[in-house]
């Protein structure tokens, strides 16, 4: 190895440790700079990003036989539609008040908290909200 002064052996390694602290705060930087972007523009993906497909077959299993074609057989005027979710559901017509109503149960409505996976729970959240959005099939 060449004989290389100590203190250039010293500024090379402050440069060298400079420009690796440097680059990396930079990509940092940028990273919360693209996230901060996309918050205040509004196109960060939701909290719940459950799949409507999938909530689909959930619904149709397990929430069907009081709630079919987003009606409610034990409170009439409790309905998945949009006007009631928005009037009824604690929280406002959004799949973290679905999925918080799903969970817990409510009155007469049974807890799934203990019976479906959270996975098929912010599923079917997204279902009943994509649906009372479209219109529901009686």
């Amino acid at each position: 190895m060449p004989f290389i002064p100590v203190f250039v052996r010293t500024e090379i390694s402050r440069s060298f440790l400079f420009s690796t602290f440097f680059t990396r705060f930079q990509q940092q930087i940028a990273q919360v700079g693209a996230v901060s972007g996309a918050l205040a523009f509004g196109i960060a993906a939701p909290a719940f990003a459950g799949d409507v497909g999938a909530g689909e077959q959930v619904f149709n299993a397990n929430c069907a036989a009081c709630h079919a074609g987003g009606q409610n057989v034990i409170m009439p005027e409790k309905t998945l539609e949009k006007a009631a979710l928005d009037q009824y559901l604690a929280g406002g017509r959004k799949e973290s008040s679905v999925v918080t109503q799903v969970t817990n149960g409510k009155n007469a409505m049974p807890a799934f908290g203990g019976r479906l996976s959270e996975d098929d729970i912010s599923n079917v959240a997204a279902y009943v909200i994509a649906t009372s959005e479209s219109g529901w099939d009686e």
